[in-house]
């Protein structure tokens, strides 16, 4: 009975990072579209949220490397999936400090929130990819 309601507990928490990553894209569609015009789609929205549900679902709560001497290197997933999560939180934070308070910043910084966030989230896929199939 006890391995049913982990799995369970396991896969509501995963779900809920997913819907959290999609939550951060949203902000970061809104806020990248709104400043650049080419980027003002349904489609970009939902490709923000997608990548965003995609990283955080797989680069947050990757299996970790066992510590002992036999593995005494640096986890590059473990390493990659956490600088990910600061980026891409990081830059959605930004984005809804950037639309809530109403501020108009230099083009300049919305591409870097841009850049941020697609380094981040792309930095959680390869590392809970990277992650899972050394896990085998």
């Amino acid at each position: 009975m006890r391995y049913p309601v982990r799995k369970a507990a396991h896969i509501f928490e995963r779900v809920g990072l997913a819907m959290a990553g999609a939550a951060c894209g949203l902000f970061i569609g809104a806020y990248v579209g709104s400043a650049i015009p080419v980027l003002t789609t349904q489609g970009f929205l939902l490709l923000m949220m997608l990548l965003g549900g995609i990283g955080f679902y797989l680069g947050i709560d990757t299996p970790q490397m066992p510590f002992d001497d036999a593995h005494s290197q640096i986890d590059a997933a473990e390493f990659m999936s956490a600088a990910g999560t600061l980026f891409a939180t990081l830059t959605s934070f930004v984005s809804v400090v950037v639309i809530v308070l109403r501020i108009d910043p230099h083009m300049l910084w919305t591409w870097l929130v841009f850049a941020g966030w697609v380094a981040g989230v792309v930095m959680q896929i390869v590392a809970g990819a990277k992650a899972r199939m050394r896990k085998r």
